[in-house]
């Protein structure tokens, strides 16, 4: 088999599996209530694989600092899912989505123009998150009602999924370990989950959802800063584990902290 035909087929299995799991965990997601759904969401089913592909094909000092570029941009889906919770509240879904994703690309362009350090972009996701996690709250208390399932939510949320893959793997070959790092954690499955919930079950039940996700930036950014730490100590495999524990870790912890205060 050619090198060209190699890669075009490894990258098809790449979109497939990192797909199938993404749409999976975003079902689930519909079926329980917006913390709960928030949890599954901010897991890292899109940028973890992505990780995972990258580490494939490059030195843990890339994984690393692309790493310290992803951190950076966590602090910009913070602001993200902020600015839609509120958008959603009243517009549509075209000028609610338009406007989280503007705040987040200006937001990344100028974060693509700093040269960050572990302790920089520490510092930048806690002052962002001291801000968006109580500026949240009132909008995160919106019932989920009943979804209508239609035709296309599967494929949408798959083609998505499979097109972040696709620049992912693509373009880290071209570009350096800190776009690499941005493109990791473009907000798709976030995106993908508001294109879908809002026309069946609206803005505030949609943007309650997305409003719940600021806490699991914090633990996303514990997981980064640990495969930040670990990965040229330990090797990606071994730093990518730990990094998914913290996360996983996190969700659930705080799963049952929030289910424990509501009984």
């Amino acid at each position: 088999m050619s090198p060209d035909l190699l890669f075009v087929v490894t990258l098809a299995v790449k979109m497939g599996v990192v797909a199938a799991f993404v749409v999976a965990a975003s079902l689930i997601a519909e079926r329980v209530g917006p913390l709960v759904g928030a949890m599954v969401s901010t897991l890292p089913i899109s940028a973890g694989p992505a990780y995972v592909f990258l580490a494939l094909d490059h030195p843990p000092e890339f994984i690393a600092a692309s790493a310290v570029a992803s951190l950076a941009v966590n602090a910009a889906t913070a602001a993200f899912a902020l600015t839609y919770a509120a958008a959603a509240q009243r517009g549509n879904l075209a000028i609610s989505v338009a406007s989280a994703l503007a705040v987040w690309a200006a937001a990344a362009f100028a974060i693509e123009r700093i040269e960050w350090s572990l302790p920089s972009a520490m510092l930048l996701n806690a002052v962002v998150l001291a801000l968006c996690v109580p500026l949240a709250r009132r909008f995160q208390h919106a019932k989920m009602g009943l979804a209508r399932r239609r035709w296309y939510d599967v494929p949408l949320r798959a083609g998505m999924v499979a097109c972040l893959v696709a620049t992912v793997v693509g373009l880290s070959s071209q570009v350096g370990p800190a776009i690499t790092g941005i493109l990791a954690v473009f907000p798709i499955v976030l995106t993908s989950l508001m294109l879908i919930l809002q026309p069946r079950v609206g803005g505030p039940a949609t943007a309650a959802v997305i409003a719940h996700t600021i806490w699991g930036f914090i633990g996303f950014a514990a997981a980064l800063i640990t495969l930040c730490l670990t990965v040229t100590r330990l090797g990606a495999p071994a730093a990518l584990s730990l990094a998914l524990a913290v996360s996983v870790g996190w969700n659930l912890t705080t799963w049952m902290v929030r289910r424990r205060r509501a009984a």
